[in-house]
């Protein structure tokens, strides 16, 4: 009887080990997940940013955009 207590305890005590590292993994796999869409994010802010600047330099006339370089 007092083996089968003790492999009752071994096999709670890997459960909970296995469970804990499940839980780690998960959690390493959030925050990979959530890194890589704020990156992805920032890449989108950054293109269209960069769509928009080129549209308002392109927007100005030839003697301003000129001008501005000289300054």
């Amino acid at each position: 009887m007092r083996n089968v207590e003790r492999l009752t305890s071994v096999k709670s005590e890997l459960l909970d080990i296995f469970m804990s590292m499940e839980v780690a993994e998960h959690e390493q796999r959030s925050r990979t997940a959530a890194q890589r869409n704020l990156r992805a994010r920032r890449g989108i802010e950054l293109h269209e940013e960069f769509k928009r600047l080129s549209q308002d330099i392109a927007e100005l006339p030839e003697d301003e955009a000129s001008e501005d370089e000289m300054h």
